[in-house]
């Protein structure tokens, strides 16, 4: 890994998934047991907290919390100690955190800074993992209960002509950063929609069936604002498990710097040179959300000139 992929928030945790353990039932039994095993509670995607950060449950209070728990999903190794999440998801709010020893419920996303890299990406996993177990319990196939197994990365459906297997899925979308030909040199930021007045972020969408990154880069930035980008080059990626996304980060060049926006997920787009990049830097306006991958392709195009 290096010193640019370590800057994004949610990738490069500490744990080792450990993926042969997810299916030696007795292996994980005995983790389960195990008094040093750490168990993460979760409540409908959010964190429990206390006054230090995410609670991180062992011995007699992690048993009491899986007691409860919906769901408990094997995360992977932290050394020699195994690490569960558990999704509490059906207690009210003020009993799951009670349960957990935690003071409040707070979302992955608001703990960034808080918390190290590997410490939020971990939590992320946590997350993503539980959540898709909430939104899979029954089989798209046949419409039987889909059971869960492998540790918490499988379920089985139930049905007795089926027995289909589910897995978690990853929604991958393409994140870019569009130059404008010749000088100036310029980048293109739109307005979203929903988003406030003045607010400005770099051009993303959803990677289609039977398209491949690089398509899906020139087909969004044709759609969303009306132009034909060419030099489409790769610059990293991010977990982005909210609530299953996959954000591969690009580079392009427009050619021709004139845009017209679709006016229904872009509500307006403007090239900006670094320069005024940097006088609204240095008013206070953020360049993306500091926990996304977004500001990462901005910071590397402003200090890049």
């Amino acid at each position: 890994m290096d010193a640019a992929e370590r800057v994004l928030a949610y990738g490069g945790g500490w744990l080792d998934r450990a993926g042969a353990v997810r299916t030696d039932a007795a292996r994980l039994d005995a983790l389960l047991t195990d008094p040093t095993t750490v168990v993460l509670p979760l409540w409908r995607d959010r964190c429990l907290v206390d006054g230090v950060g995410p609670v991180r449950l062992t011995a007699e209070r992690a048993s009491l919390v899986r007691s409860a728990a919906a769901e408990t999903a094997f995360l992977g190794l932290d050394n020699d100690v195994a690490v569960f999440a558990v999704d509490l998801s059906g207690l009210s709010e003020p009993s799951a955190v009670e349960m957990a020893g935690a003071t409040r419920a707070v979302d992955v996303r608001a703990l960034v800074g808080r918390l190290d890299p590997a410490g939020a990406a971990v939590q992320a996993y946590a997350r993503g993992l539980l959540h898709w177990h909430r939104q899979q319990r029954y089989c798209g196939t046949c419409g039987a209960a889909a059971v869960a197994g492998g540790g918490g990365h499988v379920r089985t459906c139930s049905g007795a002509e089926c027995g289909r297997l589910l897995f978690p899925r990853i929604e991958p979308a393409i994140i870019v950063l569009v130059e404008a030909p010749g000088s100036p040199e310029r980048c293109l930021l739109a307005r979203h929609a929903g988003a406030a007045q003045d607010s400005y972020s770099t051009l993303a969408g959803f990677v289609e069936i039977g398209e491949s990154l690089e398509d899906a880069v020139r087909r969004e930035m044709a759609e969303e604002a009306g132009i034909t980008v060419t030099d489409v080059t790769y610059q990293g990626s991010q977990a982005w498990p909210f609530p299953a996304g996959l954000m591969v980060g690009f580079r392009a060049t427009a050619t021709s710097d004139e845009v017209c926006v679709d006016g229904v997920e872009l509500l307006e787009a403007r090239w900006f040179t670094r320069a005024e990049l940097r006088e609204r830097v240095a008013a206070g306006r953020r360049l993306g959300r500091v926990d996304s991958i977004d500001h990462h392709l901005l910071g590397r195009w402003l200090t890049a000139g």
